[in-house]
């Protein structure tokens, strides 16, 4: 596929409605890209897509809770229909709970792995056929340094995008040869509402305590993800799959 229809391929940004994603869809529309901006707060979605619309980019909104397959399968079949095939996968959705290992329930163990694993899986599987039929696509998958480096507070999260970076690099090479790569970023010291939501509720501390952790001495925000999002589904990054690209402020080395 020629550069210029790498550049304005469909792109599927899931947990687009918020924080990361939302600056992701920002990012690939500006690149000419429509965006399909899926995420379960529906209302968040539509905001998103309406602002790209106004910007004067082609955007639909989804409502879909990615662990329910059949809700992703019908919404990646609209996307397809409103849009056209889908090229670019972003997937940003997650969900992280702050828990003690001894206290983490089955139920809650599970809950964290269908958002976080399962529904990377979901949403992988139903857009792969659009990028083997165009011989061309990127799939970026948002991880997380826990998934690096543990997290004795919430390690359920920690063990679930440790698997999302497994999955990616198997993805990478099952897929290389057939124009398609496969990248994680697993981000680190960014100010995004999960991170509020973690402050607010006591098991995060303030941005300035948060910041004096991270080498270059501040903490980051969900442009500098997207920015590196953009690159790995650019045609110029055609050669970099199965990485992991941290985008952390030089936390995790």
């Amino acid at each position: 596929m020629s550069s210029a229809a790498g550049r304005h391929s469909v792109a599927v940004v899931t947990g687009g409605g918020s924080g990361i994603g939302e600056a992701i869809c920002r990012r690939l529309a500006e690149q000419g890209r429509p965006v399909a901006v899926l995420d379960m707060d529906g209302v968040g979605a539509s905001r998103v897509a309406k602002n790209l619309e106004a910007d004067g980019a082609d955007a639909v909104a989804v409502e879909v809770n990615v662990t329910d397959r059949v809700a992703v399968d019908e919404a990646f079949r609209l996307v397809r229909a409103d849009l056209g095939r889908t090229e670019v996968l972003v997937t940003s959705a997650g969900q992280c709970v702050f828990t003690p290992f001894m206290e983490i329930g089955a139920g809650e163990w599970d809950r964290v792995f269908a958002v976080n694993v399962t529904g990377t899986f979901h949403c992988c599987q139903a857009a792969l056929p659009d990028m083997l039929a165009a011989g061309w696509g990127r799939i970026v998958t948002i991880s997380s340094s826990s998934g690096q480096r543990g997290s004795p507070k919430a390690p359920h999260y920690a063990a679930a995008k440790g698997a999302v970076i497994a999955l990616t690099k198997s993805l990478a090479l099952a897929y290389a040869d057939q124009g398609i790569t496969v990248n994680t970023i697993p981000p680190s010291g960014i100010e995004t509402p999960m991170q509020h939501t973690g402050q607010r509720d006591g098991h995060l501390p303030s941005n300035e305590i948060m910041a004096r952790s991270v080498p270059v001495g501040h903490l980051g925000s969900p442009d500098d993800i997207a920015a590196m999002a953009a690159f790995l589904t650019s045609d110029e990054a055609g050669f970099i799959t199965g990485q992991t690209i941290g985008v952390n402020g030089g936390q995790v080395l």
